[in-house]
């Protein structure tokens, strides 16, 4: 919602919005466009009186202020829509959706086409290092890239959000379960994928991850439009990294990996981020921008230059020797995902301090709960915040051991984890919220 405000902004409308417990980085982003923020859903807002309401997800019957546009019958309209009717409707739209990796997916494909010239409009779920915002609207005629989410879109329009977007180019990254609150099971959300894959057109392409059954079994549906795979022998693929093959490591930080497109090396990407998934990230982006003809070869040298998205892998500080990262991983696969991406980039021997809250509904629900140790092994300590569960923590976390610590309040995870701190350790912070402004309180604490 805080880039379809920009969106509007930039398109020269008067913006203000509201939500309750706003954080950084999107708050102050917001301010800086001159976006007004009200903090909570007060009815008194009623006397903006604005042309239309614009309404994101987590609004829901029974909050005060959209009570008061029914009981007014102000205009009002889901962002997904306001956004395909306003900005996609003419345009090329390249779709980045999936379980996990959308926002890092959407940013390298946006930073590949901005590096070849071709000036997209974007929206990224997230504040992307490479550009001074998350979203732009740019000229009309430029492709537009969309991180598209499978989540619903409004509490009066149950279809998933990306249903919208009519993609000419759409990513499927992977899919597993996820969303708990609002799908009944793995199935489900295959539904909502496939009917996506429909909204393609003949002329259009769909990427689509190689390794996934779930993703296959979408596609076995029905398809019609072009079909790329990757991490796939028969489509996009990379070689071995440095790393596997034993050979001289690449620099701290960094990936290095052969693209091939079948048997045709396509050169040698030197990616700023590690870890297998945005290995993934990275293949999907290059096959994605190739449909709107950008050359393989300068998309791999595009990627050597993107800079990456803020709360994905971002350094907070570094105190008394010990270095805090802030991550968006909530669901089990990306915070084991990001663990090893970590742990590939420190130097042998060094402590990763892994700090969480099961924060997102599927979490909060306990749909995951029997993967939360496993996700958790490669970390040396793990220290849950679980305030506001409805499952026991404790239980989940027992095949750790005396590796992991449950705290029920903020003062006493910051406590655990400063007092099992040393100089060299590294503390990766996950959560997809604010989670209470822990990062500093930590990097406070070490001081």
């Amino acid at each position: 919602m805080g880039g379809l405000a920009a969106l509007a902004r930039e398109a020269g409308h008067r913006v203000t919005g509201c939500d309750a417990g706003v954080y950084p980085p999107m708050s102050d982003q917001l301010r800086a466009l001159g976006i007004d923020l009200i903090e909570g859903f007060d009815a008194d807002q009623l006397q903006l009186q604005p042309d239309v309401w614009v309404i994101g997800n987590v609004v829901s019957r029974g909050n005060p202020l959209m009570e008061a546009i029914l009981d007014a019958r102000q205009s009002y309209q889901s962002g997904p829509q306001w956004l395909a009717e306003q900005v996609l409707a003419h345009r090329s739209v390249l779709a980045v959706a999936g379980t996990h990796g959308k926002t890092t997916t959407t940013a390298m494909l946006a930073w590949i086409l901005e590096a070849c010239g071709r000036k997209p409009g974007f929206l990224i779920g997230g504040v992307p290092v490479d550009f001074p915002f998350s979203a732009r609207l740019s000229d009309p005629d430029a492709p537009f890239v969309i991180e598209a989410d499978e989540y619903d879109t409004a509490f009066f329009d149950k279809r998933s959000k990306f249903v919208h977007y009519r993609p000419t180019t759409a990513i499927l990254n992977n899919l597993e379960f996820d969303h708990a609150d609002i799908f009944a099971d793995l199935a489900a959300i295959e539904t909502q994928f496939h009917h996506l894959v429909r909204t393609v057109p003949r002329s259009g392409r769909i990427v689509a991850e190689g390794t996934e059954p779930a993703l296959r079994r979408v596609i076995e549906r029905g398809c019609w439009s072009s079909l790329q795979w990757f991490d796939d022998p028969s489509g996009w693929h990379a070689g071995p990294t440095r790393e596997q093959l034993a050979s001289p490591a690449a620099p701290l930080g960094f990936s290095e990996f052969e693209v091939f497109q079948g048997d045709r090396s396509l050169g040698l990407c030197r990616l700023p981020l590690t870890g297998a998934h945005n290995r993934s990230n990275a293949l999907a982006a290059v096959a994605a921008a190739a449909h709107v003809g950008v050359e393989p070869e300068q998309a791999i040298a595009a990627l050597s230059r993107f800079g990456g998205v803020r709360r994905r892998m971002e350094l907070r500080g570094e105190r008394a020797g010990v270095t805090v990262i802030d991550d968006f991983a909530h669901h089990p696969t990306a915070m084991a995902t990001t663990v090893a991406g970590l742990r590939a980039r420190l130097p042998a021997g060094s402590r990763i301090l892994a700090v969480f809250e099961p924060r997102s509904n599927t979490m909060k629900l306990g749909a995951m709960k029997a993967r939360l140790a496993e996700s958790l092994t490669e970390a040396d300590l793990s220290f849950c915040y679980a305030q506001g569960l409805g499952w026991d923590a404790h239980e989940a976390l027992a095949p750790l051991a005396d590796r992991a610590q449950v705290c029920m309040t903020l003062e006493a995870l910051v406590e655990a984890v400063v007092r099992a701190s040393q100089p060299g350790d590294h503390i990766l912070v996950m959560s997809n919220g604010g989670f209470g402004g822990i990062h500093q309180k930590l990097l406070d604490a070490l001081q």
